[in-house]
């Protein structure tokens, strides 16, 4: 069984008025886990394509990349977090009359806080582990060329491919919505997230993981001197203002706009009787 479009678009509306009831300390705690769960994906992808570029070319370890990063929101929407962008989708709550801006926005600023925070905390423990040393530093080399690569496109390039990023993530959490069992759920978060990294889009939680683990790769000699690139821009302030910020507007533009804003507009916007009803009733079967 699975939900109608009408029926996510309730559900979506409702979970989100139940998210901005939740206290700001439930909120942070599972806004750590969130985070730290999109750092597992984000681990798992650079490792599982250390070395696959020289063999398959990119687009082929993009789409494998891709496949195994969707682990991540698997952990979120089955685990049960609070992911910032996910949470993009209760400004319909809002839209509906259900909560006020304040609640929307206080879920959001916490959320962003604690992947923040789960996302730092898991780089830092996979950082002291060593694992930038396996296959002769090749795992270190490719994670550093990672965090570099995105703290070095222009503005509007981040911002743009943030939109396109969440407009997905948003679109995999909502047709999660739509299944009623865990295989679903995650056929639902596997597809459209595997779009998005292979289509290289950016996400914002996700580069709260790469870009800091590239930082502390930085102080690794051994990884500096093999990888032979320019690392300027990458440190704090270039990853503030040169990556998270456009990326986060962009993000907010996708998953609050392209998706919320728009299927609230088709399926819960108050209209006539007739039209509501023929809504309710579109892709029935």
């Amino acid at each position: 069984m699975m939900k109608k479009p009408f029926e996510i678009a309730t559900a979506v509306r409702e979970s989100g008025l139940r998210k901005t009831q939740l206290s700001p300390n439930k909120i942070l705690v599972l806004a750590i886990l969130a985070g730290a769960y999109i750092g597992f994906g984000a681990h798992l992808a650079t490792t599982v394509t250390m070395d696959m570029i020289p063999l398959v070319g990119i687009g082929l370890t993009n789409l494998v990349s891709g496949a195994v990063f969707s682990v991540g929101l698997m952990l979120v929407v089955l685990g049960g977090a609070e992911l910032f962008t996910g949470n993009n989708l209760i400004i319909l709550s809002y839209l509906d009359n259900r909560s006020s801006l304040f609640s929307v926005l206080k879920n959001w600023f916490t959320a962003y806080i604690g992947n923040f925070i789960g996302s730092v905390l898991l780089a830092s423990i996979i950082f002291a582990g060593g694992f930038y040393s396996m296959g002769g530093y090749a795992l270190g080399v490719r994670a550093l060329a990672i965090a570099n690569g995105k703290v070095n496109l222009p503005f509007i390039q981040l911002v743009a491919r943030g939109i396109l990023c969440n407009w997905l993530v948003c679109m995999a959490v909502w047709l999660a919505t739509s299944a009623d069992d865990t295989i679903g759920k995650i056929f639902a978060c596997f597809f459209p997230i595997t779009a998005f990294v292979a289509s290289g889009f950016e996400h914002s939680i996700a580069n709260m993981f790469f870009v800091p683990m590239g930082i502390m790769l930085r102080a690794v000699p051994e990884l500096t001197a093999q990888a032979g690139i320019n690392l300027s821009n990458l440190i704090w302030g270039g990853f503030l203002f040169r990556n998270l910020i456009p990326v986060t507007i962009g993000n907010l533009i996708g998953g609050g706009f392209f998706v919320a804003t728009l299927y609230w507009y088709a399926y819960l916007k108050p209209g006539k009787q007739k039209e509501k009803m023929l809504v309710a009733q579109l892709y029935k079967d």
